[in-house]
């Protein structure tokens, strides 16, 4: 029986990460490694023995290297440091290893030391993998395996929620689809999972919600989609039918989860949401300025006839009852030296406690990256951190004026008596 290590490997400190908050509410980590635990489901019920190591709230320890007979990682590209060193102890004490996530779907051809690629969505490519290298003892080297098409998510198992140590996390998560219409130029989750959202049924959410009730989880629970609202019309039935799961076992779980801006437009889903026990939305803002967002494609962000769209969606959505969240950007091509007071005022303004600004960077396989490269204005890879201040190309505005700026918009909306300002507003 093949002794089965799933390492999740470290991330840098970081906005999703909330490092430094975690410490007030005793946790390690904000959320345990779903596409991990997806994999893990995905394993015959008998024949593997499995174990789980999330480097975030644990070490990996020689003894584990000791038992595991071959090792499974899955990880973003802020990660990548982290399994560099996981490679190179796992070649050293001559285990085999599995790469699989964002990160090497992307950057496979870099990554070095690896005896197998399970590349993009593997519901369909990881039983045929299993099948083939289980008879090899996994001992072949350089090996891709990948699917032309996107997978049903029928497909998709329960996830291992058996393996985490629920104590070590301040929320759980979930997946209810993949993919996204729109197609912003900064974005790679369209060139990861397509621009037709797939969903799972309500059923097999249920089951999922059902699973994590009966091991006894209570509290926060992050839908993980990229876009909830991707497929509204699915996602609104799933949230009456959540609803219904919730009151019946009085709402065990605070929901939240990611959605595009144009949320506010469907009061319906919203009212639906509340009803679910969501309690808060992270929208992806970027920035104040229409003209920005048109150059990198989001005119999902942009209205002619309304100078103030974005701050009456945000109000939007707050006067439902739901928190929001934000992401921007600096750095967009089109962006005035005013931006960074523009910026601030707007954080300020919407009463958004809890934003994350960071610096443009083209993530190779996106349109930014190809139109970046074209003019010649990639300088190098990005480190998948939004949060470093290292640029990565060459911006419109001067880079020193937009360092400056970035740090300056950073100092002020964590300033203590702004941020008491903005959550006197929203509460």
């Amino acid at each position: 029986m093949p002794n089965v290590l799933l390492v999740y490997p470290a991330f840098p400190k970081s906005f999703w990460g909330m490092n430094y908050a975690l410490s007030f509410v005793g946790k390690k980590s904000t959320m345990p490694p779903l596409g991990l635990l997806t994999i893990a489901g995905m394993f015959p019920p008998e024949g593997y023995e499995l174990r789980l190591v999330d480097m975030n709230v644990q070490p990996f320890t020689d003894d584990d290297l000791e038992w595991v007979d071959v090792v499974f990682t899955s990880t973003m590209m802020a990660q990548k440091k982290s399994l560099e060193q996981v490679i190179t102890r796992c070649r050293s004490a001559g285990k085999s290893v599995v790469a699989g996530g964002p990160h090497p779907t992307t950057f496979h051809d870099e990554i070095k030391g690896v005896n197998y690629f399970l590349l993009g969505e593997v519901e369909e490519s990881f039983p045929k993998f299993l099948s083939k290298e289980s008879g090899e003892n996994f001992q072949r080297s350089g090996v891709i395996y990948a699917e032309p098409r996107k997978p049903d998510l029928a497909l998709t198992p329960l996830p291992r929620f058996d393996l985490v140590d629920f104590g070590q996390y301040d929320s759980m998560c979930l997946q209810f689809s993949r993919g996204c219409p729109f197609n912003c130029e900064f974005c790679d989750i369209t060139k990861l999972y397509g621009r037709d959202p797939r969903t799972k049924s309500n059923e097999q959410m249920q089951g999922e919600f059902q699973l994590l009730y009966d091991l006894g989880w209570r509290g926060r629970l992050f839908l993980v989609d990229d876009n909830f609202i991707g497929r509204r019309d699915k996602a609104t039935k799933l949230l009456w039918a959540l609803a219904e799961w919730q009151k019946e076992r009085e709402n065990p779980f605070d929901l939240y989860t990611e959605a595009t801006v144009n949320l506010a437009k469907y009061p319906e889903m919203l009212e639906a949401m509340i009803e679910a026990n969501f309690c808060e939305v992270f929208v992806g803002i970027e920035s104040p300025n229409p003209e920005a967002l048109l150059t990198t494609k989001k005119g999902q962000n942009v209205s002619k006839d309304n100078v103030h769209y974005l701050l009456d969606v945000v109000a939007a959505i707050q006067s439902k009852g739901l928190l929001v969240t934000a992401g921007f950007i600096l750095g967009l091509d089109s962006d005035p030296v005013n931006i960074f007071a523009a910026m601030k005022e707007f954080i300020h303004k919407s009463g958004i406690p809890v934003a994350m600004v960071g610096l443009l960077n083209a993530v190779r396989g996106t349109d930014l990256h190809k139109r970046l490269e074209a003019a010649g204005r990639l300088l190098s890879k990005t480190s998948g951190n939004n949060l470093d201040a290292i640029l990565n190309f060459v911006p419109e505005i001067d880079k020193a004026v937009l360092l400056d700026g970035y740090k300056a918009v950073l100092s002020a909306v964590y300033d203590p008596g702004l941020r008491g300002i903005i959550l006197s507003a929203v509460f």
